[in-house]
């Protein structure tokens, strides 16, 4: 209580200084209480006044104006003073946690022997090395069907390797894998994959794992009779051609005799027995799936062609000389069985082979079998050639224009290919 009779709370510092001037009653002290307490006021204005233009100098700066901008920032660690140049401290390797200054390597720190983890017998031994799981059964089929397909699309066996994959005991499952999508394919798939087995054999794979590998197709044959009805006989040329390629060893067969309780294994193993037994004049065996695909070459193809043609000629059986040329697989060769036809035309006696011609070649028309690119490109070729043809057959240019008018109306060819046709 002040003299007067008030509370404390109630009377500000100015009001109390008024009240004892006018009363004049001060005590000692009262008078240095009263003192202190104005000392404690002057330093809080001055405190205040002081923060008011140091905001107001920092939003002068930084040209802000509104209410928000002119709060400080919570959690700011920029000094309120204007000290400093804002950087990290001690160019961000300070701290708890912290990884250390940009740039900085770090030495060499020899292990403490005192360390709970230390061990001795491991210093100077250790082995750093990449580890890859072992693939189980899906992950294996999974990873590898991909590899195979796309190597029966390019045919380079140096890109079909199992970089990366770890297979461990299951290795020779990329084998059976390999010969089970084969039999599913075409012959040109087939003969892809008899080449791999080849060239795989001895590098990535070993005979014993070739081996387990056919020994799993044979017990799994009656599941692939279901989509493959012809898959005994291919597996007997698989296993045939494997071992005239040194990938399967020459007793193979051998261990099978007498120990074959299904009817289709007999049949696969009696089908390599056979194949094995002819002399080499009579069947070669790398020639077991035929010259299908572009892998063969060109003058390989062209000797098949002429083969289909004259065979035609003799039997007349449009339906087996179609056959043969999709087991070709060279849709973009067809212009080569086009020419050859013409050419046996021209060089033939009398008016069978012309007509056979115009029947085999309607034929292939209407099956879609032979583009209409491909008819134009092979009859051309043979108009460009027609006077160097014309030396060895005199009447090379009558024979052309009756074939091209027939062709023409059998609607084999097409207007503009038939006016093409040059005349003597």
């Amino acid at each position: 209580m002040f003299p007067g009779g008030a509370p404390e709370e109630e009377f500000s510092d100015d009001d109390v200084l008024a009240g004892g001037e006018v009363n004049g009653n001060w005590t000692p002290q009262e008078k240095a209480l009263h003192e202190a307490r104005l000392k404690a006021k002057a330093k809080r204005r001055l405190r205040r006044t002081s923060s008011r233009d140091s905001t107001r100098e920092s939003l002068s700066e930084t040209g802000g104006e509104s209410g928000t901008e002119s709060k400080v920032a919570v959690g700011d660690r920029k000094s309120r003073m204007g000290k400093g140049r804002g950087l990290p401290k001690k160019g961000g390797a300070g701290g708890k946690g912290v990884w250390g200054a940009a740039g900085m390597v770090y030495d060499y720190e020899e292990p403490d022997a005192r360390d709970p983890n230390y061990d001795e017998s491991s210093q100077g031994d250790t082995v750093y090395a990449t580890v890859v799981p072992e693939l189980d059964e899906q992950e294996l089929e999974k990873m590898v069907n991909p590899i195979v397909q796309e190597y029966f699309e390019h045919g380079d066996t140096k890109e079909a390797l199992l970089k990366g994959l770890n297979l461990g005991r299951k290795k020779f499952e990329f084998s059976s894998l390999a010969v089970s999508l084969a039999l599913e394919g075409k012959a040109s798939h087939r003969e892809l994959a008899s080449r791999l087995l080849s060239d795989l054999a001895g590098k990535a794979l070993s005979e014993d794992e070739i081996s387990r590998a056919f020994d799993k197709v044979l017990k799994d044959l009656p599941d692939l009779i279901l989509d493959t009805p012809e898959a005994a006989q291919m597996l007997g040329q698989f296993i045939a051609r494997a071992i005239a390629d040194h990938a399967l060893p020459m007793n193979f067969l051998d261990r099978y005799k007498g120990r074959v309780d299904c009817d289709h294994a007999r049949a696969a193993l009696d089908r390599a027995a056979v194949l094995l037994s002819m002399k080499r004049e009579i069947m070669r065996l790398d020639n077991v799936w035929g010259v299908g695909g572009g892998q063969r070459p060109v003058r390989h193809l062209i000797r098949e062609v002429n083969l289909l043609l004259k065979e035609y000629l003799v039997s007349g059986e449009v339906s087996e000389a179609e056959r043969c040329l999709r087991d070709l697989e060279v849709p973009h060769f067809h212009h080569e069985l086009v020419y050859e036809a013409v050419v046996m035309v021209l060089e033939s006696n009398g008016e069978t082979a012309v007509n056979m011609m115009v029947k085999l070649l309607k034929a292939f028309w209407e099956t879609g079998l032979i583009t209409i690119d491909q008819m134009n490109r092979g009859f051309q070729r043979v108009y460009d050639e027609l006077p160097d043809i014309n030396l060895d057959v005199p009447h090379a240019h009558t024979i052309m224009e009756m074939f091209v008018d027939l062709c023409f109306q059998e609607t084999v060819i097409t207007k503009a290919l038939r006016d093409a046709c040059p005349s003597r």
